[in-house]
């Protein structure tokens, strides 16, 4: 199912012995256009504290009462990694998270997507007999500007999009999808080109971001653009209009 990520902020976190606090961003790779990282404000609990857990710790969702449980205690994310939520999230800030809570990295043997690996009593190594190597690894390649290419999905909204051939407008909102957390489409609004238009832009059209000049650019034209098909926000994007749209730009449906 795709979800609009404007939608997903501000649910509930439910551990399993009380609620934690509120999804506040996400941060997706800008290589794989994949969300690694849910943020969650913890609130008054820790006291404004921001914690990560990778979207592949949820379990029920409650749609009803915007509520995301995870597989874990309040017990355990007191204790985690903490983060300063002014600064990037570097590989090594994402090592440690994954070493405390005994997971397996999605940059490691235990790749899926979200990245959760190693589980206690599963048969598996524990990523902790190697954590110092690869932590000694991380700050080798902090010292060499390693970028971990993490991106906030908060910073990211409002960013200038450029067709190969001019600016069509915005970034409006993200469609992500919960089966393997991959941004599908940018929502984008294009009222200074198009007025009253919304269209969506898959990702995988999606080349360079420009971090410095907020942009990001397209390998299409504006025409192309402007003829794809239509998109009201209302609609549900199901599978016949996934395949009609990238069907449309050429890109291999089974593949997407």
């Amino acid at each position: 199912m795709l979800w609009h990520t404007s939608a997903i902020n501000g649910y509930t976190i439910e551990a399993r012995d009380g609620d934690i606090g509120t999804v506040s961003d996400f941060l997706f790779d800008d290589a794989s256009w994949l969300v690694r990282w849910l943020v969650v404000d913890t609130g008054n609990w820790l006291s404004g504290r921001k914690v990560l857990l990778p979207p592949s710790v949820l379990g029920r969702v409650d749609a009803k009462d915007r509520v995301f449980a995870v597989k874990l205690t309040k017990q355990q994310i007191k204790d985690s990694p903490k983060i300063d939520s002014d600064r990037p999230v570097s590989r090594q800030i994402e090592s440690r998270v994954y070493d405390y809570y005994g997971w397996s990295p999605y940059w490691g043997s235990g790749l899926y997507m979200g990245g959760f690996g190693y589980m206690p009593g599963s048969g598996m190594t524990s990523p902790y007999l190697g954590a110092r190597h690869r932590e000694q690894k991380i700050d080798e390649a902090q010292a060499d500007r390693d970028d971990a290419h993490l991106r906030s999905v908060e910073a990211v909204t409002g960013y200038h999009i450029h067709a190969t051939n001019g600016e069509i407008g915005h970034v409006e909102d993200f469609l992500v999808d919960d089966a393997n957390w991959s941004i599908h489409y940018l929502v984008v609004d294009t009222r200074n080109w198009w007025p009253g238009k919304k269209i969506l832009v898959s990702s995988r059209s999606a080349g360079e971001i420009d971090w410095t000049d907020r942009l990001v650019n397209l390998d299409v034209d504006r025409q192309r653009i402007k003829d794809s098909p239509a998109y009201d926000p209302s609609m549900t994007i199901d599978r016949a209009y996934d395949e009609k749209f990238l069907t449309y730009y050429g890109i291999n449906f089974a593949a997407a």
